[in-house]
């Protein structure tokens, strides 16, 4: 079976998954990337502020190609960003037996997707939920508008449970939804696990962090989003004496900065690629991620710091808590925006100690295989061979 993938460029969570299709003998991949301008050059991150290219590899090991993106302001971070004259026809040379896209939200995802409907199999991956509110009117235009643009899909794969009710709420019957967990390369950030903890006690020594202290962490993007302002502030009434430590730049990073001016257990380091975050999950002994939204519709920071063997606190804002979280096994989940709720979370995780956060961090990384690049992999196969077995 050849399948063709249409994805916007190169990501780091994507990759893995990408090469462990290829290994399959029953499938031949070829990738096909629309953000032309990402082949050779760092990106724009509009969450970072910044420039981004990513430190590890991620072309290799899959068949792949960029299509030449003619759009005037090129990025996915807006419809007519991904503007592709020529990929349908450079997808039908290539003569796929199935094709998957990853997004519709760019003008020419959701051509491919009008095109191939009824002459192969398609096959669709996002991660929408359901967990932002909307007006009654808002919400009633767009299921409407979702429903006629699913009917173009014969396969949505869902990467977790609040990404299959969406799915289900926009009409898709259950049978035409399979589940592939988002994932992360379980394996790398587990990998080394001794010399990697021992780079982190030399980096937390440096910040002036003793070994033994508790120490929440916060790694990503510094927008409002993500509410990092919402994590300082419960923090800072946290009666337990620990650490914060925010990893990342962004919108809000200098207001942060401000409020923090006066604690001296509050520290930040710059955003860090890819090569180092095994070690930066390990600075911590919780990860937090404290987003209000919209549009966290997973947070797949939990799925790695999961894997380093972390506890974890999410709101229940972020997409991927239902899935990843058993409260009091690996982490808790507290109401969004709530600070005391919030509070509350890092209060208990510190009340459990080095050692109990050690055994939390021990089940979260258990876990975690259940949602690694192989099982993801696994999935997508299985449910692209059963989507062209029917045609």
């Amino acid at each position: 079976m050849k399948l063709a993938i249409v994805s916007t460029h190169p990501i780091q969570y994507y990759a893995p998954v990408f090469r462990t299709l290829a290994a399959y003998d029953t499938l031949e991949l070829r990738v096909f990337f629309t953000w032309s301008q990402a082949a050779d050059r760092a990106l724009f991150d509009h969450g970072f502020g910044a420039e981004v290219k990513w430190d590890i590899p991620l072309l290799d090991g899959y068949a792949h190609q960029f299509v030449r993106n003619v759009a005037e302001r090129a990025g996915s971070h807006h419809f007519r960003g991904i503007r592709n004259p020529t990929l349908v026809d450079e997808i039908e040379a290539w003569r796929p037996d199935a094709i998957l896209v990853y997004g519709w939200n760019s003008h020419s995802h959701l051509q491919a997707l009008r095109h191939f409907k009824g002459r192969i199999p398609v096959l669709f991956r996002g991660d929408s939920t359901l967990l932002d509110e909307s007006s009654w009117w808002r919400t009633l235009l767009r299921r409407g508008f979702l429903r006629w643009l699913y009917s173009h899909v014969d396969v949505a794969i869902a990467v977790g449970s609040n990404n299959r009710d969406y799915f289900a709420w926009c009409g898709i019957p259950i049978q035409r939804i399979a589940f592939a967990p988002h994932s992360v390369d379980t394996v790398r950030f587990a990998a080394d696990a001794a010399s990697q903890q021992n780079l982190a006690r030399e980096w937390r020594a440096r910040l002036g962090i003793r070994a033994e202290a508790i120490v929440f962490l916060f790694a990503g993007k510094l927008q409002v989003k993500k509410n990092p302002g919402l994590l300082l502030d419960a923090f800072r009434r946290l009666k337990a004496r620990a650490h914060l430590i925010f990893v990342g730049n962004g919108e809000v990073e200098a207001e942060l900065k401000e409020e923090a001016t006066t604690s001296d257990n509050v520290h930040f380091l710059p955003f860090q690629n890819q090569s180092l975050m095994p070690v930066v999950y390990r600075l911590g002994n919780v990860f937090v991620l404290p987003s209000q939204g919209p549009g966290e519709t997973w947070g797949l920071a939990l799925n790695e710091a999961m894997a380093t063997g972390r506890a974890i606190i999410a709101s229940s804002k972020v997409g991927g808590a239902r899935d990843l979280i058993l409260p009091g096994t690996n982490g808790w989940i507290f109401e969004s925006g709530d600070r005391v709720a919030l509070e509350r979370a890092l209060g208990q995780a510190a009340d459990r100690g080095s050692a109990g956060l050690a055994a939390m961090g021990n089940a979260a990384q258990a876990l975690s295989v259940r949602w690694s690049t192989e099982e993801s992999a696994r999935a997508i196969h299985d449910a692209a061979l059963r989507c062209w077995s029917r045609k």
